[in-house]
């Protein structure tokens, strides 16, 4: 039986983290105003250290690549966007948005992790479709329910829905798409990844479907949820600004399941959230604002699972 959680984790370490003009054409959660006179790296590299640190301290496997110089990837922090691993050795690689995020992707680090005792039977590639201008991002673009072999999907200019389809035909994943929007200057603009507003783990699924602004699609979405036995938790579109959708869960090698939040996400839940949460899995916070706040993604783009 396929599982939904893992004990090993890649995790890319930043040596030129910064915000990325790039991706900040349809990444709202990137923030402009942060203060210029910061060290972000030096800042971003603590946070970084202190999340693997806390992730090994509760057993969780964290393979660790430290990032190059050259090319400059200033995102490189956030893996899972262009490489994704599944049982049975197989790994993807990903068409990406961002012409200066094509660079993360590195023979190396696939090296590394076979390295370290992960077989790898096939990589797929599906970088071909940056020709044409279509994309699919990884488990950034994609939510699995790895259980069930349902993949969550908001359309986006990263999130193509061609290029979705067939991943989901090659792997055998029932594909579920909609549209997700957020409130942007009084306007509703797509999310950029499925990833920040739904979280799908073992027994329960965090969900902004206040984002899911067409009534079949969030009806849709949310009958695969219940069909499938899972626990629905919302939360609101204020909190999936604050990162409460882009959650992991996984697990240590006594198989104790564990959740990765970030403490701006960990904030702005509710006392009842919170206890819901704590019913299934051990929460794991960790404080990483300025990651969130120039980089525009969390914890859990942070982390490549390792099947």
């Amino acid at each position: 039986m396929a599982k939904q959680t893992t004990h090993t984790i890649l995790m890319i370490e930043p040596v030129a983290f910064g915000f990325n003009q790039q991706t900040a054409v349809n990444n709202y959660f990137q923030q402009r105003d942060y203060d210029t006179d910061l060290d972000i790296q030096s800042h971003a590299l603590a946070e970084f250290n202190k999340m693997v640190a806390e992730l090994r301290a509760k057993g969780v496997t964290t393979l660790v690549v430290k990032d190059t110089e050259q090319p400059h990837t200033p995102d490189s922090i956030f893996p899972n966007n262009w490489i994704s691993f599944h049982e049975g050795g197989q790994a993807v690689l990903y068409p990406m948005f961002a012409k200066n995020r094509r660079n993360e992707r590195r023979n190396d680090i696939i090296q590394r992790i076979e390295n370290e005792g992960t077989v790898i039977n096939n990589v797929d590639d599906f970088t071909f479709w940056e020709e044409q201008n279509l994309f699919l991002e990884g488990t950034g673009s994609m939510v699995f329910d790895r259980i069930n072999k349902i993949a969550y999907a908001a359309l986006s200019e990263r999130t193509d829905k061609s290029v979705f389809l067939q991943f989901c035909k090659i792997f055998g994943f029932k594909p579920v798409y909609f549209t997700a929007n957020q409130s942007v200057d009084g306007k509703r603009l797509p999310v950029y990844h499925t990833n920040v507003m739904m979280c799908v783990a073992a027994e329960f699924a965090v969900i902004c479907s206040d984002c899911i602004d067409n009534d079949s699609e969030r009806e849709k979405v949310i009958h695969a949820l219940e069909k499938t036995g899972k626990k629905i938790i919302s939360i609101s579109e204020e909190q999936m600004h604050c990162f409460a959708g882009n959650m992991l869960q996984v697990e240590n090698h006594e198989g104790k399941l564990l959740l990765v939040m970030s403490q701006s996400a960990f904030d702005s839940l509710d006392e009842q959230q919170i206890k819901q949460l704590e019913l299934y899995n051990e929460l794991i916070v960790v404080p990483i604002p300025t990651i969130e706040r120039v980089g525009g993604g969390s914890v859990r783009c942070m982390m490549a699972e390792v099947f």
